[in-house]
């Protein structure tokens, strides 16, 4: 019997190793929170994206419209705030916005990554759908393209107009290249995706969903996508094609 017992001893040891690691269960190691995270982040672009979307359309007023909402916007708050001031609020928000989101992705991955060290043998689609698989690069796509977009439209680094231009200039400069208003595109495909999946997904963590719901849920976000998409490329290919000049 001791002889037994010592064998299985040794089976139950090879069995189990190690202890298993345990995942970080403390309030922010908490996947719930770190979806939470990423939900409330997602808000905050989606409306800016609205708003800034909106301002985008003025192109088609013309020149003096553009330039005059470009520069309602640097002097908001005048006088009670010194220029600039709500601005550079605006952009410190969504400067942290756009780290905890970034934070809370790499980390959600990564704890799935360590609960699941062997891949799955044949992948599972179920409820996946292809924005959801593309989430990661399209978040390179997009860091790629805010880092472009500041360089060329916000601050005309790139662009040719240059530095000194105003808004307008540097909007009808940079699109009637068919390179950049490509590149754009793709880019707000990319954009498309992302918050075609982040409604969904937000819905999901913030408990607005259900079975019954989802068919819906995704239909609107699709939608909303679409249509917030379709805003922002009327801009650069309005200018290419000429009819915005």
């Amino acid at each position: 019997m001791a002889t037994v017992t010592t064998q299985q001893a040794g089976q139950s040891a090879g069995a189990n190793p190690g202890p298993k690691r345990q995942p970080n269960t403390g309030r922010f190691g908490s996947s719930v929170f770190k979806k939470a995270v990423m939900a409330v982040t997602g808000i905050i672009f989606v409306l800016y994206l609205i708003a800034h979307m909106v301002g985008n359309l003025k192109a088609f007023a013309g020149a003096e419209t553009f330039n005059s909402y470009s520069e309602f916007l640097r002097e908001l708050g005048e006088p009670i705030l010194p220029r600039l001031t709500v601005l550079t609020i605006i952009r410190i928000v969504l400067l942290v916005a756009v780290a905890a989101h970034i934070w809370a992705a790499f980390s959600l991955w990564k704890q799935a990554k360590r609960a699941r060290p062997i891949a799955y043998q044949t992948k599972k689609r179920v409820q996946q759908s292809y924005a959801s698989r593309t989430m990661r690069w399209g978040g390179v796509i997009l860091i790629l393209f805010i880092i472009w977009h500041i360089l060329d439209l916000t601050l005309g680094a790139v662009n040719p107009a240059g530095r000194d231009s105003l808004p307008y200039g540097r909007l009808v400069e940079g699109f009637q290249n068919p390179v950049v208003t490509i590149w754009y595109a793709v880019a707000l495909i990319a954009l498309g995706m992302h918050i075609r999946h982040g409604v969904w997904s937000a819905t999901q963590t913030l408990g607005h969903s259900n079975k019954r719901r989802e068919r819906a849920l995704n239909v609107f976000a699709t939608a909303f996508a679409v249509v917030l998409i379709g805003g922002y490329l009327l801009i650069p290919f309005s200018v290419l094609f000429g009819i915005i000049d």
